[in-house]
């Protein structure tokens, strides 16, 4: 048994490459990596890699992580600049024995000096959005953090080794050196491949609190199924903010155990997700909450197009 799942409908095109691999054989870790560096490569994802949306200096700055669930290796970069494919150099520091998870110069340093590629991550579309947005903020009184979709995913091969990995720009106009919980382990993401793994998207600073990929993959080494371990997850910590703070950012993760089942829970309307299993072809679903519950649906050729039509459109500043 072979499966991905990731987080948003921008994960297909890299699930189902990575699938077709993973079919063949492919390592889960090469799997997730060659998933993730699609989204990053792609300039119209505005939320990861290559047009990923700029600080509130207008500097793309990227944070990635990598897990390997057979021996719980971790790997991190957050707040780097100007490399394309952070998630690959989070995989090599994997590797290492320390020095595992570096930030800013640090990591940049790291990447120059074992030769990953520099690229200028910040496009000409990106600065339309940051000059769109700013413009917003000072006419309208809107609030400048938008836009904090991270692409995570949990791959499965078919020797059972299972990996995770994630991918963003986060927030869009956040505070220079802003770190978010995508880099962050069980937080943004956790996998073992003895139980599953977990991976989140939404607001950074809310999905910490709850430390909320660790307690899934902690929920389906109790038995759960990995839908009964997203909703309870998601359920109680949306639950806990609103109690404790008043209010609950995004909260949306998607989950795998090692059987290849999988699971999906959010708090927000339309959270949309892809999933490929050796039983499965590669689909995106959109999501709902129903009495507390995520229901999800097929996307629909309207949806999807829709999708690339919102994606490519023009970036009216006036």
């Amino acid at each position: 048994m072979w499966a991905m799942i990731a987080t948003w409908r921008m994960a297909i095109e890299g699930v189902t490459k990575a699938c077709n691999e993973l079919e063949k054989g492919m390592d889960a870790g090469d799997a997730v990596e060659l998933a993730v560096r699609e989204v990053e490569d792609y300039p119209f994802y505005k939320s990861v890699g290559y047009g990923g949306l700029p600080n509130e200096n207008c500097e793309v700055e990227l944070d990635a992580a990598y897990m390997d669930g057979d021996t719980l290796s971790i790997g991190a970069v957050a707040g780097i600049k100007d490399f394309a494919n952070p998630v690959s150099i989070a995989r090599k520091l994997s590797d290492d024995k320390v020095n595992n998870f570096l930030v800013g110069l640090g990591a940049e340093e790291y990447a120059h000096k074992n030769g990953f590629e520099r690229k200028n991550m910040l496009t000409d579309r990106a600065k339309l959005h940051y000059a769109k947005r700013k413009k917003e903020t000072l006419d309208k009184g809107l609030s400048p953090y938008a836009g904090h979709d991270t692409v995570g995913m949990i791959s499965l091969d078919e020797k059972g080794k299972m990996c995770a990995a994630t991918s963003t720009s986060g927030l869009f106009m956040k505070k220079r050196g802003r770190i978010g919980d995508s880099a962050l382990s069980g937080s943004g993401f956790y996998v073992d491949s003895e139980v599953g793994g977990a991976t989140a998207t939404g607001l950074g600073e809310d999905l910490m609190k709850g430390c909320i990929s660790y307690e899934i993959v902690r929920l389906m080494k109790e038995g759960k199924h990995p839908q009964e371990a997203c909703d309870i997850a998601v359920s109680q910590l949306d639950a806990e903010l609103k109690r404790r703070r008043g209010k609950a950012g995004d909260l949306s993760l998607v989950a795998l155990n090692n059987k290849g089942e999988w699971g999906v829970a959010t708090n927000i309307e339309g959270f949309s997700f892809s999933v490929a299993t050796k039983d499965e072809a590669p689909t995106v679903y959109v999501s709902k909450v129903v009495n507390g519950k995520t229901i999800h649906e097929v996307a629909s050729q309207e949806w999807l197009d829709a999708y690339a039509k919102r994606i490519k459109a023009p970036i009216d500043i006036d």
